[in-house]
């Protein structure tokens, strides 16, 4: 008995309790409401700030390794295991300043390359770039590969007023240029394959048949070329691998987009590793994104790379 008027008691003090008037009711949705508005106006204002950081000063900045294994029959014991480096597109200039240049080098240097490749644009305006640009090249001469340094002309080698210095330059920095020409790296034990060079299609004068015609099929034939979408006239010679950079991945692309502005030549074939079905044998090409930029100084999900080829002696063609 005394339990229920407890029972009662308490009942009785619930309903004597305040119940929240509408006005009262009506602030607490207004604080709440303002409460989100704040922070989706925190996050409208944070949001854009923290993508021009990270675009402009942050991503630029930072260097990506890629590393692919290319398995051949046509590469030779002797080459079984040798690395090929490739960068390209370092637009050297005011927003690629000499400190910059040193990480880069020194970054190849540390992953110990047998051949070092360039692929073109080394300087963003050639003929402006004048005072700096001797430094620039006892950087460059810094970089070791046993096995030897081949570059070509990209467009902005040929244009920009360096299209008569580039290829001294770059000499000068222990490269050799490639224009329209073929060579053989050889090993110790007498094995080689060959490494060939056009010039940029953009604005200089590629010769493409002169140069590629005489390749045999049984040897593993490398090429250098500036813009990507040659490769559809190369699918027609024995080419195993081809080089490319130009696209800088887009320089800026958006999640599940991909790059919103493609460059002439490089509209196809945009980045990474593609495989194609050459006439007389498979060709694989590669397009690295670049080191630099230009136009603006800004990349977006479009880090700078250096990719890293390892050979493999394989008895077959592998499916790809």
């Amino acid at each position: 008995m005394k339990a229920n008027l407890e029972h009662v008691k308490t009942n009785r003090m619930n309903l004597n309790e305040e119940v929240p008037s509408l006005e009262q009711a009506k602030e607490g949705t207004s604080l709440l409401r303002f409460r989100r508005i704040c922070i989706i106006s925190l996050i409208l204002f944070i949001l854009p700030i923290t993508i021009y950081v990270y675009a402009f000063h942050l991503e630029t900045k930072s260097f990506s390794v890629t590393w692919n294994d290319i398995e051949n029959p046509n590469i030779p014991e002797g080459f079984h295991g040798v690395k090929i480096l490739q960068f390209s597109d370092t637009h050297f200039g005011p927003n690629f300043p000499h400190k910059q240049q040193q990480i880069l080098v020194d970054k190849i240097n540390k992953l110990k390359p047998d051949i070092v490749v360039f692929t073109g644009d080394l300087i963003d305006k050639f003929g402006e770039y004048v005072v700096e640009r001797e430094y620039s090249q006892t950087i460059l001469k810094q970089i070791r590969a046993p096995l030897g340094k081949y570059a070509v002309f990209g467009n902005h080698d040929r244009g920009g007023g360096g299209g008569h210095l580039y290829e001294q330059y770059m000499e000068k920095a222990g490269f050799t240029v490639l224009n329209n020409e073929m060579k053989r790296i050889k090993v110790a034990n007498g094995d080689y394959i060959t490494i060939s060079g056009l010039d940029d299609f953009l604005l200089g004068k590629p010769k493409v048949k002169p140069t590629l015609q005489h390749l045999r099929t049984e040897d593993f034939n490398l090429l250098l070329v500036h813009e990507p979408d040659a490769v559809d006239q190369i699918v027609e010679y024995p080419v195993d691998l081809q080089l490319s950079g130009h696209s800088h991945g887009g320089q800026v692309q958006l999640p599940f987009i991909g790059s919103i502005i493609t460059t002439s030549l490089a509209n196809k074939y945009v980045e990474g590793l593609y495989s194609l079905e050459g006439k007389s044998k498979p060709l694989q090409l590669y397009v690295n994104r670049g080191i630099g930029t230009t136009r603006m100084p800004v990349r977006f999900l479009s880090k700078p790379e250096l990719s890293v080829f390892s050979l493999k002696r394989t008895s077959s063609y592998e499916k790809r």
